[in-house]
C-alpha cells in the first residue's frame, strides 16, 4: 500500500486566461485513477469555478491551508487564495492580471521553501503579458531562481531540463536571440551548467554516474574549425575540463545525430547549447509527456512543457497529460528528497 503524501505540491495557476485552470480541473478529476499526488491550487477560486462551469465540469472546490490540503484533495480541489485581478475571460490575457500571476509563483515558492509544500509545479505563463507589466525576467526559471537566490542568501544557477520518457535535453543558454548565442556561450557556462546537471541527476534522479552527451554549436560541431570555431575552442575545452573533475561528458557531438534511438541510449542526458537545439527534440519525442524541470534550485520545480495555449482555453480542447506528468515528477522527487533527510 502506498504511503500517503504529508505535504501537497503547490500548483501555481499561470495566466489565468491561459489553459492552466482548464489542465488543473482536468487533472483533479483524473486525481484517482492517475494515482497523483496531492496538490493545492495557488490562485483565484472564481477562475476556477468560472471555468469549470464553461467546460462543464463538476469539481468542488475548497479553500485551505497546506495543513489540511492533502485530506481535502480526496473530495475537493484544495485552493489557496490569490485573486486574478479582475474578472478573466478564457482565452484573452489580460495586463492586470500579471501582478496575481506573479503573486501565485511567489507564493508557491515561499510555501516550498518554508516547508509548508513538496514542492512547486507552475502552470504555463505568458512572458508578454508580464513584460508589459514591467517583469524583469526572460521567464518563470529566471525568476524562480531569483526568489531561491532571495530566500537563502545564496546565489542560484538555474538550469533547465525538458525530463521526457525518451529524451532528456539541456539548453545551456536559453531564452536568448540565435545570433547573440555565440556571444554568450563559454566554457564556463557549459562547465557550470554541466556541473549541477550532474549533481541534480544524481541527487534528485538517483543516477549513480550520470552520462552527459554534449552538442556542438555549429553544424558537424564545426568540421574542424570549417563551419564555426566555437566548438574546438569553447565547448571542446570545457568537456576536457570537466572530464578531469570526473564528470562523464562527451562531445562535442553533431546535433543531428545525437537523437536517434541508439544514440540516445549513450546516455543520459544531452547537454545543448541553445533554446531549440534541446526543446525541439525533446518535444518531437515527447511532446503530451514531457516535463519542465528546474536544477540548481534548493527546492522541487517542474512544469508543463507547453504553453498557455490562448486559443483552446475555455473550449474543451485542452490535454492535461503534461501537467500530470509535471505533477508525478514533482511528487517523486519530492518524496526522494524527503528520504535523503
Amino acid at each position: 500500500m502506498a504511503i500517503p503524501f504529508s505535504r501537497p505540491l503547490a500548483l501555481s495557476q499561470g495566466d489565468p486566461a491561459g489553459v492552466g485552470p482548464d489542465i488543473t480541473l482536468l487533472a483533479w478529476l483524473r486525481r484517482k485513477e492517475l494515482g497523483l499526488p496531492p496538490f493545492v491550487f495557488v490562485g483565484d477560486p472564481d477562475v476556477l469555478a468560472i471555468r469549470a462551469r464553461l467546460l462543464g465540469l463538476t469539481v468542488p472546490i475548497r479553500g485551505t491551508d497546506c495543513a489540511n490540503a492533502c485530506d481535502i484533495f480526496a473530495d475537493a480541489l484544495p485552493v489557496i487564495s490569490v485573486p486574478a485581478g479582475i474578472e478573466v475571460v478564457a482565452g484573452e490575457a489580460h495586463i492586470a492580471t500579471a501582478r496575481g500571476t506573479i503573486a501565485a509563483i511567489e507564493r508557491s515558492v515561499s510555501l516550498t521553501m518554508s516547508g509548508e509544500a513538496l514542492g512547486v509545479v507552475t502552470n504555463p505563463i505568458a512572458k508578454s503579458v508580464l513584460y508589459e507589466a514591467g517583469f524583469p525576467f526572460p521567464g518563470h526559471t529566471e525568476f524562480l531562481a531569483d526568489l531561491a537566490a532571495r530566500s537563502t542568501g545564496k546565489p542560484v544557477m538555474p538550469v533547465m531540463m525538458l525530463a521526457g520518457p525518451k529524451l532528456r535535453t539541456i539548453p545551456v543558454t536559453i531564452h536568448i536571440p540565435i545570433k547573440d548565442v555565440p556571444q554568450a556561450l563559454t566554457a564556463e557556462l557549459i562547465i557550470e551548467t554541466c556541473r549541477i546537471a550532474d549533481a541534480d541527476l544524481r541527487r534528485r534522479f538517483g543516477i549513480g554516474q550520470p552520462r552527459l552527451a554534449v552538442a556542438g554549436l555549429n553544424p558537424h560541431a564545426g568540421e574542424s574549425g570549417t563551419i564555426g570555431d566555437e566548438d574546438e575552442t569553447i565547448i571542446h575545452p570545457a568537456i576536457q575540463a570537466l572530464r578531469a573533475e570526473g564528470i562523464d561528458a562527451i562531445g562535442p557531438l553533431p546535433a543531428d545525430t545525437m537523437f536517434h534511438d541508439e544514440a540516445r541510449a549513450r546516455y543520459d542526458v544531452a547537454i545543448c547549447m541553445y533554446h531549440d537545439q534541446a526543446l525541439i527534440p525533446a518535444k518531437a519525442l515527447g511532446f503530451d509527456d514531457s516535463v519542465n524541470v528546474t536544477l540548481g534550485l534548493p527546492f522541487v520545480r517542474t512544469s508543463p512543457d507547453h504553453g498557455t495555449a490562448f486559443g483552446i482555453a475555455g473550449k474543451g480542447l485542452a490535454r492535461e497529460s503534461s501537467l500530470v506528468a509535471a505533477l508525478k515528477l514533482a511528487g517523486h522527487l519530492g518524496r526522494a528528497a524527503e528520504g535523503r533527510r
